[in-house]
């Protein structure tokens, strides 16, 4: 328990009144009225300073707590709620201090209110984190004073708590939305039309008019004596795996946020997606080595075992190792899969040093890789320049923007599929891209 001196402090009411006293007293020397003046006050002063000390000191009359989720969602505002509790018969003035993660680099997070007496006072307020894994909350501290603002009570309230953060979490439900908005038949949304047929059977039955010749089943139609026809259905629970570049191409980073940050959240809304779509939604990351794979699976218990997964992987140092990731991927994903490759590719160099193992991926899956346009590139382009150096940067920055578009075409000349997109669209743009594939019947 804290000793007394160390929790009292005196304000700069105090001194103020003081160094006046002082003034009073010297002036006493040459008018006698000032000296009674300042003897007068020096006892008022004094009087109410052991006043002001026994209302703040006389109990413990400050409570409080933190009310915070069990999980933070990284890159979103994340609310929290702190409860003071003044038990005290008299209104206190009150600076709250809180002492937070030095993952969010705040040093300071302080609030100035009012306690009424014998209330509690709610204070809300928003937290954005820009990194996963564990922050640690410390303690609540409350200095209160009261309406003499004398002496002020340090109160050092026990809330220290470690909350994980995980991937963003938060706007699932809004791209759950979004999906089932896509595939509706009763809004009048434009739909995309299938150009292929899936290859799941359903049942035998009796041919009608309006079937389709190829379907017939001509040995239950010779056993039966009336033609008999092979129905399918649309294919569902086909395997979907995130394969996530955690090397240094993904260390980059925009508005806080990593590019591996970017890629993890848009991992777990699609798979979110995924598996409401009675899909099987897998997971992979690599970087050197494939470091692990988490088997598809179509229950929702896997959201879980997704989030748990990501929330505190991390970028390494090294170049991303992709004959390894191939390797990988032929020798222990046998069923065909739809894989979407989260990765960065800078200059065409980079793209063609690993194009002979995407090919091998896309042999016998479809593949989407997809990677990120430089958006303070893009910025540079459309500043008006000014200096014969601007011109310069400009035009590197247009070279290595119309790189990247190059990269679409040689990867759609490979007959793999492409995403290029801008950090903060990421998310819905892949999303939109898993049910574009889906409604053409691609995988």
């Amino acid at each position: 328990m804290a000793k007394f001196w160390e929790n009292i402090f005196i304000n700069a009411v105090f001194f103020i009144a003081c160094g006046v006293l002082i003034v009073l007293f010297v002036l006493g020397h040459f008018y006698p009225l000032y000296y009674t003046v300042a003897k007068v006050g020096a006892i008022l002063l004094a009087l109410g300073f052991v006043l002001d000390t026994l209302l703040l000191f006389r109990k413990n009359g400050i409570s409080g707590s933190r009310k915070i989720g069990a999980i933070l969602s990284n890159g979103d505002e994340n609310e929290v709620v702190l409860n003071i509790v003044n038990r005290y018969e008299y209104l206190l003035f009150a600076k709250i201090y809180e002492e937070l993660p030095y993952q969010l680099n705040e040093r300071k997070k302080t609030f100035d209110t009012k306690l009424n007496p014998a209330t509690s006072k709610k204070i809300a307020y928003t937290l954005t984190p820009k990194q996963r894994g564990e922050f640690e909350f410390g303690d609540i501290v409350v200095m209160v004073s009261t309406p003499l603002q004398l002496v002020t009570r340090r109160y050092q309230l026990p809330a220290t708590v470690t909350i994980a953060v995980y991937p963003s979490f938060i706007h699932l439900n809004r791209y759950n939305l979004k999906s089932l908005k896509y595939f509706s038949k009763d809004i009048g949304e434009q739909k995309t039309r299938k150009i292929g047929h899936s290859s799941e059977f359903e049942q035998i039955k009796g041919y009608v008019k309006g079937d389709e010749v190829r379907h017939i089943n001509w040995k239950a139609s010779a056993k039966r004596n009336q033609l008999m026809v092979n129905q399918y259905t649309d294919e569902k629970a086909q395997q979907v795996y995130c394969m996530l570049d955690t090397g240094r191409a993904m260390q980059m980073p925009f508005d806080g946020l990593s590019l591996l940050d970017y890629a993890i959240n848009a991992t777990l809304a699609l798979s979110h997606i995924i598996v409401k779509k009675n899909d099987k939604a897998g997971l992979l990351y690599f970087n050197k080595k494939v470091e692990k794979i988490l088997p598809a699976d179509k229950s929702l218990s896997q959201i879980p075992r997704i989030l748990n997964t990501l929330y505190n992987l991390k970028t390494e140092y090294f170049e991303s190792n992709f004959e390894k990731l191939y390797a990988e991927v032929k020798f222990r994903i046998t069923h065909r899969s739809l894989m979407l490759v989260f990765t960065n590719f800078e200059d065409m160099n980079s793209l063609h040093r690993q194009l002979p193992y995407l090919k091998g991926i896309a042999r016998n899956n479809v593949l989407l890789v997809i990677f990120f346009k430089n958006r303070e590139l893009e910025e540079l382009i459309t500043t008006p320049s000014q200096t014969s150096a601007d011109y310069y940067y400009k035009s590197v920055g247009e070279k290595l923007s119309y790189q990247k578009r190059l990269m679409v075409k040689e990867l759609q000349k490979h007959g793999i599929q492409s995403l290029l997109t801008d950090p903060k669209s990421l998310t819905t743009d892949t999303i939109s891209k898993y049910l574009e594939i889906k409604a053409k019947a691609i995988i």
